[in-house]
């Protein structure tokens, strides 16, 4: 257990940024025609670079004028905002949030300068819905860093009281779809900590934290809000707990916790809530699941896990048609098509060369 749990600790700090990648870290994107294509983007901390895609409605991979762009010091975690207009990433080794402005025509980025300041070590980002707050998780620092962000520019002003304390060395949170309460898991404490989240953007936390298993070090919630799932990577179980939809309180349900593949680094939810995806880095798979809308219970698809090399980030996309995955060593993005009737995944088409190993992906709407 201690091997594993040192190995664990390796794995934080060479996959820290990977947390939060996404449309939004914990939010579902809401759903788009079948069809259509989608900008993404992805960072290259080796080159400090931000490489952009547009991927088309059968998962193909375009890059986009003027990519690569030039981005700050290790760049990581990344969202596209709700509106499409605008790109956030973390700067982890310069505790920056950078904004980018997106071209709405071809998809190419402008930075806005100047950069954002964060607490210390930013590795994950969330936003609201509707795109009106950003909250990024500082991992030394132990705090979470709270904005409200400007409707027309996209600008950043922290909140009052930002940034809030958490454990020490947080790795990875969620916010829930409404907004009202945040979730954050430390891989060293076998617990989830619950926050309520004001109009304002003030975080409060709610009640004791609630007992998961060892070592969890990814966490999601259902598009219902009805569920949170917790991967436990040194238990190599996941955790299902019921949401409390007035105080965020969070119960562990019956049946809870599964025994699932090994060192499990990242979990993704279908953006239909029907299916629930976690990347086994230990057994080089992805072990799919569908869920019960009642009891949130997962049971394992049919021609599950799904091979794919040491995968560390899986992110669904906005129409629910593609899982995305990163890996420990590819230079590739990883696609999978999802088929909607049965949750199977089948690897698809892969992006061009990023040079190096990319450790954030964002998609738009």
């Amino acid at each position: 257990m201690q091997r594993r749990a040192a190995s664990l600790w390796l794995l934080v700090l060479l996959l820290a940024g990977l947390a939060g990648c996404g449309g939004s870290s914990s939010t579902s994107t809401p759903s788009t025609p079948s069809g259509t294509s989608h900008l993404a983007y992805a960072s290259v901390p080796s080159g400090n670079l931000i490489a952009g895609f547009r991927i088309d409605g059968s998962g193909n991979f375009a890059s986009v004028v003027g990519s690569p762009f030039p981005a700050g010091n290790s760049p990581g975690a990344m969202l596209v905002h709700p509106s499409n207009q605008f790109l956030y990433v973390v700067n982890r080794t310069e505790d920056t949030v950078s904004r980018f402005n997106i071209d709405q025509t071809v998809g190419s980025l402008t930075e806005v300068l100047p950069r954002t300041p964060t607490a210390v070590t930013p590795i994950a980002m969330t936003m609201t819905g509707s795109g009106n707050m950003l909250f990024v998780l500082n991992q030394l620092s132990g705090s979470i860093s709270v904005y409200s962000v400007s409707s027309g520019s996209g600008a950043l002003t922290q909140v009052a009281g930002s940034p809030f304390p958490t454990a020490p060395n947080p790795v990875a949170f969620v916010l829930t779809p409404s907004g009202k309460f945040l979730y954050v898991v430390n891989s060293n404490l076998a617990l989830v900590f619950a926050y309520t989240v004001s109009g304002t953007g003030v975080l409060q936390q709610a009640g004791a934290a609630t007992p998961v298993g060892a070592g969890p070090f990814a966490i999601a919630v259902d598009p219902g809000e009805k569920f949170l799932y917790v991967a436990n990577a040194l238990a190599d179980t996941l955790s299902i707990l019921s949401i409390n939809s007035s105080s965020g309180a969070l119960a562990e349900v019956s049946g809870s916790p599964l025994v699932t593949g090994t060192s499990q680094v990242s979990i993704a939810v279908s953006t239909s809530g029907q299916y629930v995806y976690i990347a086994d880095q230990g057994t080089n798979d992805i072990t799919a699941y569908s869920v019960d809308s009642t009891t949130g219970l997962p049971t394992v698809i049919t021609g599950s896990p799904f091979s794919i090399n040491s995968p560390v980030f899986l992110l669904s996309d906005p129409n629910g048609n593609f899982v995305y995955v990163l890996t420990q060593r590819s230079v590739f993005i990883n696609e999978f098509s999802l088929a909607s009737a049965t949750g199977v995944l089948t690897l698809g088409p892969e992006s061009n060369s990023l040079i190096t190993v990319p450790v954030g992906f964002a998609v738009g709407k």
